[in-house]
């Protein structure tokens, strides 16, 4: 597949790109890799930088195209995605509304912080995606009402339109790792609302075949996850010509690193998070990419991974994450 059969989509570019790829000596060598790479997606530029970005760039260019004048998303008290909305929002001067689960905190931190210090608007509602998405369907009708157009994205951006933005992310690895000289066979990436991980494996199908993406469930939904990123790979395919459509075989999720539940590391979580800092300075957050390293370092220390393979680690960024429960950050935690 060529660069040019992407281009046709509309794009807005809001993230700095390409990213790095970095190695990660000293980790390695704690872990048992001769050869462990970094993907930084955490430095993509916006807002506290992270993967969402790159789907933004697809999905604010369809609302841009559509004349919305407000996005509406949602998500968990502490989403990255909820915080890069507002910021892609308030960079094209749209209006954001957040629609996030739990109780107004007394004392906003990290995040939701930042989602007050853009100008979103966030309400809360009870725990669970249904409620979520009723309270964002019913803004954007009261919105309609008063002349306004929203465009609603759905949690984590994890839609075929957002997806492309990784697909197309492989073609960026390819060509880095081309260059120099390195042949990845596995790539370890947190996997939450799916869209990241559907992107990737269509991407690694057109540009990287040799690469499996191992995809590490962070909430205990683990076969909600996987239909989830099949129907997003599977939708992408339809929708931007990418033959053959991908089957649930194809799909790795792991999902024994997920316990003890969404947005809670477990004893390996919080060992990755202090071994990538004081091996690398490299900050990997408690919710999502802290769970995705310990699958490797797991995968690593139990003879799962050749110690000569080069293995690759996709940073998917959440720094603000660890400002909003910084006791995770703590030795006796």
């Amino acid at each position: 597949m060529q660069r040019s059969e992407w281009e046709r989509v509309p794009r807005m570019k809001l993230a700095h790109l390409p990213t790095p790829l970095e190695p990660a000596p000293r980790l390695g060598e704690a872990i048992g890799l001769r050869h462990l790479w970094v993907k930084r997606d955490d430095l993509t530029g916006l807002a506290a930088g992270g993967n969402k970005a790159r789907k933004l760039e697809y999905l604010m260019a369809e609302a841009q195209a559509l004349g919305a004048t407000t996005v509406i998303t949602f998500g968990a008290i502490q989403s990255n995605h909820a915080c890069m909305t507002a910021a892609a929002a308030a960079r094209l001067g749209m209006s954001a509304v957040l629609v996030l689960n739990g109780a107004e905190p007394e004392d906003p931190q990290g995040n939701l912080l930042l989602d007050r210090l853009l100008g979103a608007r966030v309400l809360f509602v009870p725990e669970g995606d249904r409620a979520r998405k009723a309270a964002a369907n019913a803004e954007a009708e009261r919105l309609r009402e008063r002349g306004e157009r929203p465009y609603v994205i759905p949690t984590g951006g994890s839609t075929p339109l957002g997806s492309l933005g990784y697909a197309l992310a492989v073609q960026e690895l390819a060509e880095q790792s081309e260059a120099l000289g390195i042949r990845f066979r596995r790539l370890f990436v947190a996997s939450g609302s799916g869209g990241t991980h559907a992107g990737l494996h269509l991407g690694a199908r057109a540009f990287l075949p040799d690469l499996q993406v191992m995809g590490v469930a962070v909430g205990e939904e683990v076969e909600w996850l996987r239909s989830k990123v099949l129907a997003c790979a599977a939708g992408a395919a339809e929708a931007f010509g990418i033959a053959p459509a991908p089957t649930a075989e194809e799909i790795t999720l792991l999902g024994e690193y997920a316990a003890p539940g969404y947005g809670v590391p477990g004893p390996a979580a919080l060992e990755a998070m202090r071994l990538a800092a004081r091996t690398e300075g490299l900050f990997v957050d408690p919710v999502y990419t802290a769970k995705a390293l310990s699958a490797l370092i797991d995968h690593a220390r139990t003879g799962r991974l050749d110690p000569e393979e080069p293995v690759l680690f996709w940073h998917t960024g959440g720094l603000p994450g660890l400002f909003a429960n910084p006791a995770f950050c703590l030795d006796e935690a």
